[in-house]
Protein backbone atom coordinates (compact mmCIF):
# COMPACT_ATOMS: atom_id res chain seq x y z
CA UNK A 1 0.00 0.00 0.00
CA UNK A 2 1.65 3.47 -0.91
CA UNK A 3 1.59 5.94 0.97
CA UNK A 4 0.95 9.60 -0.31
CA UNK A 5 3.31 12.29 0.54
CA UNK A 6 2.40 15.42 2.18
CA UNK A 7 3.16 18.31 -0.07
CA UNK A 8 6.04 20.56 0.28
CA UNK A 9 4.84 23.97 1.77
CA UNK A 10 6.58 26.80 1.42
CA UNK A 11 7.78 29.28 3.58
CA UNK A 12 8.39 32.98 3.45
CA UNK A 13 11.44 32.47 2.39
CA UNK A 14 11.01 30.09 -0.77
CA UNK A 15 8.12 31.92 -1.41
CA UNK A 16 10.35 35.22 -1.80
CA UNK A 17 12.56 32.62 -3.84
CA UNK A 18 10.24 31.51 -6.50
CA UNK A 19 8.97 34.57 -6.95
CA UNK A 20 11.82 36.09 -7.59
CA UNK A 21 13.17 33.58 -9.75
CA UNK A 22 9.19 33.22 -11.71
CA UNK A 23 10.35 37.47 -12.04
CA UNK A 24 13.54 36.61 -13.51
CA UNK A 25 12.27 34.01 -16.17
CA UNK A 26 9.45 36.29 -17.14
CA UNK A 27 12.08 39.18 -17.67
CA UNK A 28 14.26 37.04 -19.49
CA UNK A 29 11.61 35.55 -21.53
CA UNK A 30 10.14 38.98 -22.23
CA UNK A 31 13.86 40.24 -22.88
CA UNK A 32 14.45 36.50 -25.21
CA UNK A 33 11.80 37.66 -27.20
CA UNK A 34 12.10 41.62 -27.84
CA UNK A 35 15.37 40.58 -28.78
CA UNK A 36 14.61 38.15 -31.63
CA UNK A 37 11.39 40.48 -32.55
CA UNK A 38 14.34 43.48 -33.04
CA UNK A 39 16.98 41.86 -34.64
CA UNK A 40 14.66 40.31 -37.19
CA UNK A 41 12.82 44.08 -37.72
CA UNK A 42 16.50 45.21 -38.16
CA UNK A 43 17.78 42.48 -40.94
CA UNK A 44 14.61 43.76 -42.59
CA UNK A 45 15.64 47.50 -42.58
CA UNK A 46 18.62 46.30 -44.07
CA UNK A 47 16.98 44.65 -46.33
CA UNK A 48 14.34 47.43 -47.53
CA UNK A 49 17.31 50.19 -47.43
CA UNK A 50 18.94 48.20 -49.72
CA UNK A 51 15.56 47.28 -51.92
CA UNK A 52 14.90 50.80 -51.82
CA UNK A 53 18.61 51.52 -53.46
CA UNK A 54 17.42 49.35 -55.84
CA UNK A 55 14.08 51.10 -56.28
CA UNK A 56 15.69 54.33 -56.88
CA UNK A 57 18.42 52.44 -59.57
CA UNK A 58 15.50 51.32 -61.49
CA UNK A 59 13.97 54.62 -61.46
CA UNK A 60 17.17 56.13 -62.96
CA UNK A 61 17.65 53.77 -65.57
CA UNK A 62 13.99 55.00 -66.99
CA UNK A 63 15.06 58.38 -66.36
CA UNK A 64 17.81 58.05 -68.66
CA UNK A 65 15.76 56.12 -70.77
CA UNK A 66 13.80 58.31 -71.44
CA UNK A 67 16.31 60.83 -72.43
CA UNK A 68 17.90 58.54 -75.04
CA UNK A 69 14.70 57.92 -76.60
CA UNK A 70 13.75 61.73 -76.59
CA UNK A 71 17.07 62.94 -77.89
CA UNK A 72 19.30 59.83 -79.25
CA UNK A 73 22.26 61.08 -76.90
CA UNK A 74 24.79 58.01 -76.66
CA UNK A 75 25.87 59.52 -72.97
CA UNK A 76 21.95 58.94 -71.82
CA UNK A 77 22.29 55.16 -73.42
CA UNK A 78 25.73 55.25 -71.36
CA UNK A 79 23.92 55.93 -68.23
CA UNK A 80 21.00 53.89 -68.40
CA UNK A 81 23.19 50.69 -69.08
CA UNK A 82 25.41 51.77 -66.03
CA UNK A 83 22.35 52.17 -63.51
CA UNK A 84 21.35 48.84 -65.30
CA UNK A 85 24.55 46.95 -64.43
CA UNK A 86 24.60 48.28 -61.14
CA UNK A 87 21.21 47.06 -60.37
CA UNK A 88 21.95 43.85 -61.64
CA UNK A 89 24.74 43.92 -59.05
CA UNK A 90 22.36 44.71 -56.40
CA UNK A 91 20.15 41.96 -57.40
CA UNK A 92 23.22 40.05 -57.19
CA UNK A 93 23.79 40.72 -53.60
CA UNK A 94 20.02 40.32 -52.62
CA UNK A 95 19.80 36.66 -53.40
CA UNK A 96 20.72 34.80 -49.98
CA UNK A 97 18.63 37.19 -48.07
CA UNK A 98 15.78 36.74 -51.03
CA UNK A 99 15.47 33.57 -50.25
CA UNK A 100 15.29 33.89 -46.45
CA UNK A 101 12.95 36.21 -46.56
CA UNK A 102 10.75 33.96 -48.68
CA UNK A 103 10.85 36.54 -51.65
CA UNK A 104 13.02 34.34 -53.98
CA UNK A 105 10.39 34.09 -56.32
CA UNK A 106 10.08 37.83 -56.99
CA UNK A 107 13.48 38.10 -57.05
CA UNK A 108 14.11 35.70 -59.79
CA UNK A 109 11.17 37.39 -61.59
CA UNK A 110 13.02 40.98 -61.35
CA UNK A 111 16.05 39.78 -62.09
CA UNK A 112 14.49 38.14 -65.25
CA UNK A 113 12.90 41.38 -66.12
CA UNK A 114 16.05 43.30 -65.82
CA UNK A 115 17.51 40.65 -68.27
CA UNK A 116 14.49 41.26 -70.63
CA UNK A 117 14.91 45.13 -70.39
CA UNK A 118 18.91 45.16 -71.03
CA UNK A 119 18.19 43.15 -74.13
CA UNK A 120 15.51 45.43 -75.55
CA UNK A 121 17.55 48.51 -74.31
CA UNK A 122 20.84 46.80 -76.43
CA UNK A 123 18.25 46.32 -79.29
CA UNK A 124 17.38 49.77 -79.40
CA UNK A 125 20.53 51.03 -79.22
CA UNK A 126 21.87 49.03 -81.87
CA UNK A 127 18.63 50.14 -84.11
CA UNK A 128 19.35 53.97 -83.53
CA UNK A 129 22.94 53.62 -84.24
CA UNK A 130 22.78 52.18 -87.64
CA UNK A 131 20.35 55.29 -88.60
CA UNK A 132 17.67 53.13 -89.07
CA UNK A 133 14.09 54.25 -88.31
CA UNK A 134 13.45 53.73 -84.46
CA UNK A 135 11.05 50.40 -83.87
CA UNK A 136 8.23 51.33 -81.78
CA UNK A 137 6.77 48.41 -81.51
CA UNK A 138 10.60 47.92 -79.59
CA UNK A 139 9.83 51.43 -77.95
CA UNK A 140 6.51 50.16 -76.40
CA UNK A 141 8.38 47.28 -75.15
CA UNK A 142 10.89 48.99 -73.69
CA UNK A 143 8.85 51.18 -71.90
CA UNK A 144 6.53 48.17 -70.35
CA UNK A 145 9.76 46.36 -69.18
CA UNK A 146 10.83 49.22 -67.75
CA UNK A 147 7.33 49.78 -65.62
CA UNK A 148 7.10 46.18 -64.73
CA UNK A 149 10.57 46.93 -62.89
CA UNK A 150 9.43 49.60 -61.10
CA UNK A 151 6.47 47.79 -60.05
CA UNK A 152 8.61 44.75 -58.99
CA UNK A 153 10.97 46.80 -56.96
CA UNK A 154 8.13 48.79 -55.18
CA UNK A 155 5.87 45.75 -54.45
CA UNK A 156 9.20 43.84 -52.55
CA UNK A 157 9.50 46.87 -50.18
CA UNK A 158 5.72 47.37 -49.61
CA UNK A 159 5.67 43.64 -48.73
CA UNK A 160 8.49 44.43 -46.79
CA UNK A 161 7.52 46.93 -45.29
CA UNK A 162 4.16 45.06 -44.47
CA UNK A 163 6.51 42.18 -43.21
CA UNK A 164 7.83 45.05 -40.54
CA UNK A 165 4.63 46.26 -39.41
CA UNK A 166 3.22 42.77 -38.13
CA UNK A 167 6.61 42.11 -36.39
CA UNK A 168 5.85 45.46 -34.83
CA UNK A 169 2.61 44.89 -34.33
CA UNK A 170 3.29 41.22 -32.93
CA UNK A 171 6.11 42.95 -30.40
CA UNK A 172 3.64 45.23 -28.94
CA UNK A 173 1.01 42.04 -28.53
CA UNK A 174 4.33 40.21 -26.56
CA UNK A 175 4.94 43.00 -24.68
CA UNK A 176 1.37 43.63 -23.41
CA UNK A 177 1.13 40.13 -22.64
CA UNK A 178 4.10 39.78 -20.77
CA UNK A 179 3.20 43.23 -19.00
CA UNK A 180 0.18 41.92 -18.24
CA UNK A 181 1.35 38.45 -16.89
CA UNK A 182 4.19 40.04 -15.38
CA UNK A 183 1.29 41.99 -13.37
CA UNK A 184 -0.63 38.92 -12.50
CA UNK A 185 2.45 36.62 -11.16
CA UNK A 186 3.02 40.01 -8.82
CA UNK A 187 -0.34 40.67 -8.17
CA UNK A 188 -0.40 36.72 -7.52
CA UNK A 189 2.86 36.45 -5.48
CA UNK A 190 1.37 39.55 -3.29
CA UNK A 191 -1.17 37.32 -2.64
CA UNK A 192 -0.44 34.51 -1.60
CA UNK A 193 2.84 36.14 0.31
CA UNK A 194 0.47 39.07 2.15
CA UNK A 195 -2.73 36.77 2.80
CA UNK A 196 -0.69 34.87 5.49
CA UNK A 197 1.91 37.15 6.01
CA UNK A 198 1.05 40.62 6.15
CA UNK A 199 -2.42 40.00 7.76
CA UNK A 200 -0.50 37.90 10.50
CA UNK A 201 1.88 40.67 11.03
CA UNK A 202 -1.42 42.94 11.43
CA UNK A 203 -2.56 40.75 13.89
CA UNK A 204 0.55 40.73 15.68
CA UNK A 205 0.21 44.49 16.06
CA UNK A 206 -2.87 44.41 17.21
CA UNK A 207 -2.40 42.03 19.98
CA UNK A 208 0.99 43.94 21.19
CA UNK A 209 -1.44 47.25 21.27
CA UNK A 210 -3.51 44.87 23.45
CA UNK A 211 -0.83 44.01 25.72
CA UNK A 212 0.50 47.67 26.09
CA UNK A 213 -3.03 48.06 27.42
CA UNK A 214 -2.40 44.96 29.98
CA UNK A 215 -4.77 42.51 27.86
CA UNK A 216 -2.73 39.65 26.79
CA UNK A 217 -4.45 38.15 23.48
CA UNK A 218 -3.52 34.69 22.15
CA UNK A 219 -3.26 34.45 18.57
CA UNK A 220 -4.04 31.60 16.41
CA UNK A 221 -1.08 29.73 14.13
CA UNK A 222 -2.02 29.48 10.84
CA UNK A 223 -1.85 25.99 9.28
CA UNK A 224 1.50 26.88 7.49
CA UNK A 225 5.23 25.79 7.89
CA UNK A 226 6.40 29.12 7.42
CA UNK A 227 8.21 32.17 9.11
CA UNK A 228 4.63 33.97 10.05
CA UNK A 229 3.88 30.72 11.93
CA UNK A 230 7.11 30.70 13.67
CA UNK A 231 6.80 34.11 14.98
CA UNK A 232 3.02 33.99 16.63
CA UNK A 233 3.79 31.19 18.10
CA UNK A 234 7.21 33.04 19.58
CA UNK A 235 5.18 35.60 20.00
CA UNK A 236 2.03 33.35 21.97
CA UNK A 237 4.92 32.15 24.31
CA UNK A 238 6.14 35.50 24.94
CA UNK A 239 2.67 36.44 25.85
CA UNK A 240 2.28 33.47 28.42
CA UNK A 241 5.06 33.86 29.74
CA UNK A 242 4.71 37.83 30.37
CA UNK A 243 1.08 36.94 31.78
CA UNK A 244 2.73 34.41 33.89
CA UNK A 245 5.21 36.85 35.28
CA UNK A 246 2.41 39.92 35.58
CA UNK A 247 0.44 37.48 37.30
CA UNK A 248 3.53 36.60 40.01
CA UNK A 249 4.07 40.75 40.20
CA UNK A 250 0.02 41.13 40.74
CA UNK A 251 0.49 38.29 43.67
CA UNK A 252 3.54 39.98 45.44
CA UNK A 253 1.64 42.86 45.14
CA UNK A 254 -1.38 41.52 46.92
CA UNK A 255 0.31 40.41 49.39
CA UNK A 256 1.73 43.52 49.69
CA UNK A 257 -1.58 44.85 50.18
CA UNK A 258 -2.44 42.34 52.56
CA UNK A 259 0.30 43.05 54.65
CA UNK A 260 -0.58 46.93 54.87
CA UNK A 261 -4.23 46.00 55.47
CA UNK A 262 -3.38 43.51 58.17
CA UNK A 263 -1.09 45.95 60.12
CA UNK A 264 -4.78 47.75 60.38
CA UNK A 265 -6.76 44.86 61.08
CA UNK A 266 -4.58 43.84 64.17
CA UNK A 267 -5.87 47.03 65.41
CA UNK A 268 -9.06 46.61 64.83
CA UNK A 269 -8.62 42.60 66.83
CA UNK A 270 -7.14 44.53 69.96
CA UNK A 271 -10.60 46.23 70.82
CA UNK A 272 -12.73 42.95 70.24
CA UNK A 273 -9.68 40.75 72.29
CA UNK A 274 -9.96 43.38 75.12
CA UNK A 275 -13.48 43.24 75.75
CA UNK A 276 -13.09 39.34 75.59
CA UNK A 277 -10.50 39.41 77.72
CA UNK A 278 -12.29 41.65 80.32
CA UNK A 279 -14.90 39.82 80.19
CA UNK A 280 -13.62 36.22 81.09
CA UNK A 281 -11.33 37.78 84.09
CA UNK A 282 -14.73 39.03 85.68
CA UNK A 283 -16.52 36.01 84.88
CA UNK A 284 -13.68 34.06 86.54
CA UNK A 285 -13.55 36.29 89.84
CA UNK A 286 -17.39 35.66 90.47
CA UNK A 287 -17.00 32.31 89.90
CA UNK A 288 -20.02 29.77 90.82
CA UNK A 289 -21.90 33.16 92.72
CA UNK A 290 -22.09 35.24 89.66
CA UNK A 291 -25.08 36.51 89.21
CA UNK A 292 -26.65 34.30 86.29
CA UNK A 293 -28.49 37.51 84.16
CA UNK A 294 -24.87 39.40 84.82
CA UNK A 295 -23.02 35.99 83.96
CA UNK A 296 -24.93 35.93 80.91
CA UNK A 297 -24.59 39.48 79.79
CA UNK A 298 -21.09 39.04 79.75
CA UNK A 299 -21.18 36.08 77.52
CA UNK A 300 -23.49 37.70 75.09
CA UNK A 301 -20.67 40.38 75.06
CA UNK A 302 -18.04 37.64 74.59
CA UNK A 303 -20.51 35.96 71.95
CA UNK A 304 -20.34 39.69 70.13
CA UNK A 305 -17.51 40.06 70.60
CA UNK A 306 -16.40 37.07 68.64
CA UNK A 307 -18.30 37.32 65.82
CA UNK A 308 -16.64 40.80 64.92
CA UNK A 309 -13.48 39.62 65.57
CA UNK A 310 -14.40 36.84 63.38
CA UNK A 311 -16.28 39.14 60.30
CA UNK A 312 -12.49 41.50 60.59
CA UNK A 313 -10.74 38.20 60.09
CA UNK A 314 -12.89 36.21 57.01
CA UNK A 315 -13.15 39.76 55.54
CA UNK A 316 -9.03 39.70 55.16
CA UNK A 317 -9.57 35.99 54.32
CA UNK A 318 -11.54 36.46 51.26
CA UNK A 319 -9.85 39.43 49.82
CA UNK A 320 -6.71 37.17 50.19
CA UNK A 321 -8.30 34.08 48.95
CA UNK A 322 -7.92 32.57 45.44
CA UNK A 323 -10.45 31.53 43.41
CA UNK A 324 -12.11 31.00 39.62
CA UNK A 325 -13.74 34.33 38.17
CA UNK A 326 -17.36 33.69 38.79
CA UNK A 327 -20.10 36.10 38.07
CA UNK A 328 -23.55 35.33 40.44
CA UNK A 329 -26.22 38.45 41.49
CA UNK A 330 -24.51 40.80 44.65
CA UNK A 331 -25.95 43.11 46.84
CA UNK A 332 -23.26 45.69 45.65
CA UNK A 333 -23.82 47.43 49.07
CA UNK A 334 -22.37 44.52 50.79
CA UNK A 335 -19.57 44.11 48.37
CA UNK A 336 -18.73 48.24 49.61
CA UNK A 337 -19.45 47.52 52.72
CA UNK A 338 -16.75 44.55 53.62
CA UNK A 339 -14.27 47.17 51.10
CA UNK A 340 -14.42 50.05 53.27
CA UNK A 341 -14.34 47.67 56.79
CA UNK A 342 -11.14 46.27 55.25
CA UNK A 343 -9.62 49.93 54.83
CA UNK A 344 -10.69 51.36 57.62
CA UNK A 345 -7.93 51.01 59.58
CA UNK A 346 -6.19 52.88 56.92
CA UNK A 347 -8.24 55.81 57.01
CA UNK A 348 -6.58 58.93 58.74
CA UNK A 349 -8.42 61.00 61.26
CA UNK A 350 -10.44 63.69 59.85
CA UNK A 351 -10.88 61.62 56.94
CA UNK A 352 -14.49 60.11 56.01
CA UNK A 353 -15.48 57.76 53.69
CA UNK A 354 -19.31 58.18 52.56
CA UNK A 355 -21.59 55.43 51.28
CA UNK A 356 -24.70 56.13 49.11
CA UNK A 357 -25.52 52.79 47.65
CA UNK A 358 -28.97 51.32 47.62
CA UNK A 359 -29.53 48.32 49.84
CA UNK A 360 -31.11 46.29 46.85
CA UNK A 361 -29.24 47.91 44.23
CA UNK A 362 -28.08 43.47 42.64
CA UNK A 363 -25.61 43.10 39.72
CA UNK A 364 -23.95 39.86 38.83
CA UNK A 365 -20.27 40.17 40.06
CA UNK A 366 -17.64 38.14 41.13
CA UNK A 367 -17.63 39.99 44.96
CA UNK A 368 -14.22 39.15 45.49
CA UNK A 369 -12.74 41.08 41.96
CA UNK A 370 -15.21 43.86 42.63
CA UNK A 371 -14.04 44.20 46.22
CA UNK A 372 -10.15 44.26 45.10
CA UNK A 373 -11.41 46.98 42.71
CA UNK A 374 -12.98 49.52 45.62
CA UNK A 375 -10.57 48.67 47.83
CA UNK A 376 -7.59 49.94 45.27
CA UNK A 377 -9.55 52.97 44.47
CA UNK A 378 -10.44 53.81 48.26
CA UNK A 379 -6.60 53.64 48.94
CA UNK A 380 -5.81 55.37 45.81
CA UNK A 381 -7.72 58.16 47.10
CA UNK A 382 -6.66 58.53 50.67
CA UNK A 383 -2.88 58.49 49.14
CA UNK A 384 -4.32 61.31 46.94
CA UNK A 385 -6.17 63.27 50.04
CA UNK A 386 -3.01 65.15 51.95
CA UNK A 387 -4.85 67.26 54.29
CA UNK A 388 -7.22 66.52 57.22
CA UNK A 389 -10.55 66.66 56.14
CA UNK A 390 -11.14 64.92 53.45
CA UNK A 391 -13.88 63.10 52.04
CA UNK A 392 -14.31 60.01 50.01
CA UNK A 393 -17.53 59.32 48.72
CA UNK A 394 -19.78 56.25 46.98
CA UNK A 395 -22.82 56.32 45.41
CA UNK A 396 -24.43 54.07 43.14
CA UNK A 397 -27.81 54.45 40.97
CA UNK A 398 -29.26 51.96 38.73
CA UNK A 399 -29.66 53.17 35.05
CA UNK A 400 -32.84 51.57 33.53
CA UNK A 401 -32.24 52.61 30.52
CA UNK A 402 -29.04 51.39 29.60
CA UNK A 403 -29.03 48.30 31.67
CA UNK A 404 -26.56 49.51 33.66
CA UNK A 405 -25.25 49.72 37.17
CA UNK A 406 -23.31 53.29 37.89
CA UNK A 407 -21.10 53.91 40.74
CA UNK A 408 -19.09 56.95 41.56
CA UNK A 409 -16.16 56.85 43.32
CA UNK A 410 -14.54 60.42 44.07
CA UNK A 411 -12.54 62.04 46.59
CA UNK A 412 -11.75 65.83 47.55
CA UNK A 413 -7.86 64.54 46.91
CA UNK A 414 -4.99 66.69 44.56
CA UNK A 415 -6.79 65.66 41.56
CA UNK A 416 -4.82 64.51 38.43
CA UNK A 417 -2.99 66.27 35.91
CA UNK A 418 -4.24 66.90 32.61
CA UNK A 419 -1.25 65.14 30.38
CA UNK A 420 -1.47 62.10 33.10
CA UNK A 421 -5.27 60.90 32.32
CA UNK A 422 -4.58 59.60 29.06
CA UNK A 423 -1.88 57.33 30.77
CA UNK A 424 -3.76 56.16 33.87
CA UNK A 425 -4.94 52.84 33.11
CA UNK A 426 -1.86 51.90 31.68
CA UNK A 427 0.09 48.86 33.33
CA UNK A 428 3.38 50.31 35.50
CA UNK A 429 2.39 53.80 35.09
CA UNK A 430 3.07 55.92 38.17
CA UNK A 431 3.35 59.19 39.29
CA UNK A 432 4.49 58.27 43.29
CA UNK A 433 7.95 58.45 43.91
CA UNK A 434 10.24 55.72 43.02
CA UNK A 435 9.73 52.76 45.36
CA UNK A 436 6.05 54.13 46.62
CA UNK A 437 4.24 52.73 43.62
CA UNK A 438 4.42 50.26 40.88
CA UNK A 439 1.33 52.00 38.30
CA UNK A 440 -0.77 48.32 38.91
CA UNK A 441 -3.20 49.24 40.66
CA UNK A 442 -6.15 51.07 38.08
CA UNK A 443 -4.50 48.89 35.39
CA UNK A 444 -5.97 45.77 37.43
CA UNK A 445 -8.93 47.71 38.58
CA UNK A 446 -9.43 48.40 34.57
CA UNK A 447 -8.67 44.97 33.39
CA UNK A 448 -11.64 43.46 36.19
CA UNK A 449 -13.36 46.03 35.19
CA UNK A 450 -13.46 45.22 31.54
CA UNK A 451 -13.73 41.37 32.65
CA UNK A 452 -17.18 42.20 33.33
CA UNK A 453 -17.99 43.21 30.34
CA UNK A 454 -18.47 47.27 31.99
CA UNK A 455 -16.41 50.56 31.73
CA UNK A 456 -14.54 53.23 33.61
CA UNK A 457 -14.06 56.55 32.87
CA UNK A 458 -11.78 59.27 34.92
CA UNK A 459 -12.43 62.82 35.36
CA UNK A 460 -10.23 65.13 37.47
CA UNK A 461 -8.00 68.08 37.46
CA UNK A 462 -5.45 69.44 39.94
CA UNK A 463 -6.89 71.03 43.06
CA UNK A 464 -10.25 69.42 42.53
CA UNK A 465 -10.01 66.00 43.23
CA UNK A 466 -10.98 63.16 41.11
CA UNK A 467 -13.72 60.77 40.22
CA UNK A 468 -13.67 57.46 39.30
CA UNK A 469 -17.32 56.23 36.92
CA UNK A 470 -18.02 52.68 36.46
CA UNK A 471 -20.78 50.86 34.56
CA UNK A 472 -22.00 47.36 35.64
CA UNK A 473 -24.61 45.83 33.58
CA UNK A 474 -27.64 44.76 35.21
CA UNK A 475 -27.74 41.67 33.97
CA UNK A 476 -25.85 38.49 32.02
CA UNK A 477 -25.43 38.52 28.53
CA UNK A 478 -27.50 36.64 26.72
CA UNK A 479 -24.28 34.39 25.05
CA UNK A 480 -22.49 32.32 27.06
CA UNK A 481 -19.20 33.90 28.56
CA UNK A 482 -15.97 32.74 27.06
CA UNK A 483 -13.37 35.77 28.42
CA UNK A 484 -14.16 35.23 31.66
CA UNK A 485 -11.16 32.82 32.59
CA UNK A 486 -10.33 32.92 35.56
CA UNK A 487 -6.69 34.41 36.23
CA UNK A 488 -6.93 36.82 39.94
CA UNK A 489 -6.28 40.36 40.09
CA UNK A 490 -5.31 41.59 43.35
CA UNK A 491 -5.74 44.95 44.65
CA UNK A 492 -1.99 46.53 44.36
CA UNK A 493 -0.94 50.11 44.34
CA UNK A 494 -2.60 52.46 42.14
CA UNK A 495 -0.87 54.77 39.39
Amino acid sequence: MFTKKPLVKLNIRRRILLGMLLSVLAVGLLGTFAYHSLAEIERKMGFVEVIDDLGNTILEIRRYEKNFMLYGRREDFEESRGYADKAGTILAGLEGSAAEFGLSQEHTRLKATLAEYRGLSEAMERTLGSGREADRQGDDALRDTGKTMVDLSQRLVAHERARMLTIVHSLKRQLLFSVAAFLALAGGFLYVLGRKTILAMRDIENATREIARGRFVRLAAPDTDDEARRVIVAFNHMTAELQKRQDQLVREKKLASIGVLTSGVAHQLNNPLNNISTSCQILMEEGPEADPAFAARLLRNIDGEVARARDIVKGLLEFSRAKDFERKPTRLAEVVERSVRLVSSQVPAGVEIVRDVPADLVAPMDAQRMQEVFINLFINALQAIREPGGRIAVSAAADAERGQAVITVSDTGAGIAPEDLAHIFDPFFTTKEVGKGTGLGLSIVFGIVEQHQGEIVVDSAPGRGASFILRLPLALPAVAETSDAGGEGPAGESA
